[in-house]
């Protein structure tokens, strides 16, 4: 079969159909034009989208979406941002993809010039959001500061991208980026070594992931915690060692008899829960590590005292920096664990508004709901 990347035949229209944030929870269909790539950019055709947890909250809450300086709403915005498709057209001086080529992309571009952009820490960009204006310092953050992938086409950096073999589906090629989430927060605790207890507590998109990518880096044994048995056991096929399920179970006392009472070496907080930190805190061993990557919607109190009495280190991440998603999609290439396990609906994109309800609701045990923006 003829490689994609050989086919340039793409009929490139002026105007595209986009979904747009009107009022809180409210996305209209319309039409944009077709955006142009600058330099070191490609336009995408955007075959596939997936909903993530960010996604909602921007749709119902605006935050933490930042666009022209404030909240997202009524400015013809597009979100989205967990897309795949097609390269269609390249920018001046882009040689590092070729016209037809499957890809699937990072959220952010940093500006490239602050310290944390510098430092790979792309994501915590010191000027995000400052794409406007006056204010242009050259960020972008697709689905959050700027126009997502609710849409036909979209422009990105090619930073941002990374290559979709041929036998990766669309539907699970939108699910990279979300195991890079969680390749991201083993790489900020400092890199995982092999043999070494993981607990994830949170069986959702992100903490699926993060059993997955611990696993295949050799983590053993992963821990899941959560509340509903169906998910806990897809954690079993992306290679749980241990369920824990917290209605029936204390997850703390279960963590220290599986670790013999030592605790783990570290904590994914994916479950966004107010005392997640409190209970991971009472997981891992003295000295150990966690992460946070879910967050609670309000302030939690917090035993600092027991951090500092047991050396505890915590850390907080946002997406996915340091190019984490090209090495969660070296993953997937290798066939390390399969990301089209989590994928439970998928929908046209006419119908983007009933896959936000699915995804939003959990409707049917909704957990990555896909919206094909293509029909083949």
């Amino acid at each position: 079969m003829k490689p994609a990347a050989q086919d340039s035949n793409f009929s490139i229209p002026s105007t595209m159909r986009a979904w747009v944030l009107d009022d809180p929870g409210q996305l209209r269909l319309t039409e944009k034009p077709v955006p142009q790539p600058g330099p070191a950019e490609v336009l995408i055709r955007i075959d596939a989208v997936a909903f993530c947890d960010g996604d909602i909250r921007i749709i119902t809450r605006g935050p933490p979406a930042l666009i022209q300086g404030g909240l997202p709403f009524n400015k013809n915005f597009t979100p989205g941002h967990e897309y795949m498709g097609t390269v269609v057209k390249l920018g001046a001086g882009v040689d590092e993809f070729e016209i037809g080529e499957r890809v699937a992309v990072e959220v952010h571009f940093g500006c490239g010039r602050c310290e944390r952009c510098r430092a790979g820490m792309y994501t915590s960009c010191i000027n995000y959001g400052m794409n406007y204006g006056e204010h242009n310092k050259g960020h972008r953050a697709n689905g959050f500061t700027t126009d997502g992938g609710f849409a036909e086409y979209a422009v990105n950096n090619v930073n941002t991208l990374v290559h979709v073999p041929d036998d990766i589906g669309d539907e699970e090629a939108t699910l990279i980026v979300t195991a890079g989430t969680a390749m991201y927060a083993l790489d900020t605790l400092g890199g995982l070594i092999a043999g070494q207890t993981v607990v994830v507590t949170g069986p959702g998109a992100i903490g699926l992931m993060g059993v997955a990518v611990a696993k295949a880096l050799g983590a053993n044994p992963v821990i899941l915690t959560g509340t509903r048995d169906t998910r806990l056991n897809l954690g079993r096929r992306l290679g749980a060692d241990h369920l824990i399920n917290i209605n029936t179970e204390n997850p703390v006392e279960a963590v220290k008899r599986v670790t013999k009472g030592k605790g783990a070496h570290y904590v994914l907080e994916c479950s966004g829960n107010p005392n997640g930190l409190n209970d991971g805190m009472d997981m891992v061993m003295r000295g150990g590590k966690i992460c946070l990557i879910g967050f609670a919607n309000e302030p939690v109190p917090v035993d600092l005292g027991k951090l500092v009495r047991n050396h505890i280190s915590v850390f907080g991440i946002r997406g996915e920096g340091k190019s984490a998603t090209h090495r969660a999609a070296a993953l997937v290439a290798m066939k390390r664990f399969e990301p089209k396990i989590i994928h439970t609906h998928t929908f046209k994109m006419e119908d983007l508004p009933t896959a936000f309800k699915y995804s939003r609701d959990r409707i049917d045990n909704a957990i990555k709901v896909v919206v094909k923006i293509r029909d083949n």
